[in-house]
């Protein structure tokens, strides 16, 4: 039986700490060995081209969704095991959504962010239960994680809804946890149906 299915936001660039791409590296490893899946945005470059490297040399399988847009611009990686072209980032995320069982979002800018964020809101809104991790090599997601903890105590967003995210520091963790949660099945209506 094959392992899990994960959809991985990261940034386009590697960063400056070279443990990011590291810890990546690690992560993606232990999926390829795990016979996962790794669901990304399809591109080359960045910690998106390290994820889907990593797991291709490691004989794991690599799904990328990218937009007709960006492949044009030569952003897409060539050597994926499928890389699925669409019309817009909206059936980008709602395609990357369906295929994958678990959600991890890595070191990245302003469009990992967004993509964390939105699948979060899609879980609390009840359009999927899949499980949701940041993963926070280096202590990269601290502010952001101390920001939530405001909102929180201010009253913005529910208890329910952060313990909703897991924080993983290190790659070892991470897999630890993508080992023991619930996977949901595979067979469930299309989150492109319901937004």
């Amino acid at each position: 039986m094959s392992g899990p299915s994960v959809c991985l936001f990261c940034g386009s660039r590697t960063g400056l700490s070279p443990v990011f791409a590291e810890q990546v590296q690690k992560f993606c490893s232990l999926l390829a060995h795990a016979d996962g899946t790794l669901i990304t945005g399809g591109g080359h470059i960045g910690l998106m081209g390290i994820a889907a490297d990593t797991m291709l040399t490691q004989g794991g399988r690599v799904i990328g969704v990218i937009p007709a847009a960006l492949e044009q611009q030569e952003l897409a990686h060539k050597g994926l095991t499928a890389l699925h072209v669409v019309t817009s980032m909206h059936q980008r995320k709602a395609l990357m959504a369906d295929m994958a069982q678990i959600f991890v979002a890595a070191p990245g800018g302003i469009g990992t962010l967004e993509e964390f964020f939105e699948i979060w809101t899609w879980h609390q809104l009840g359009l999927h239960e899949k499980p949701i991790a940041l993963f926070n090599p280096s202590s990269y997601y601290d502010p952001l994680l101390k920001l939530l903890q405001q909102a929180e105590n201010q009253g913005f967003i529910d208890h329910s809804t952060r313990k909703l995210l897991h924080v993983a520091d290190s790659a070892d963790s991470l897999w630890a946890w993508v080992e023991a949660v619930h996977v949901p099945s595979r067979r469930q209506a299309p989150l492109l149906s319901k937004i």
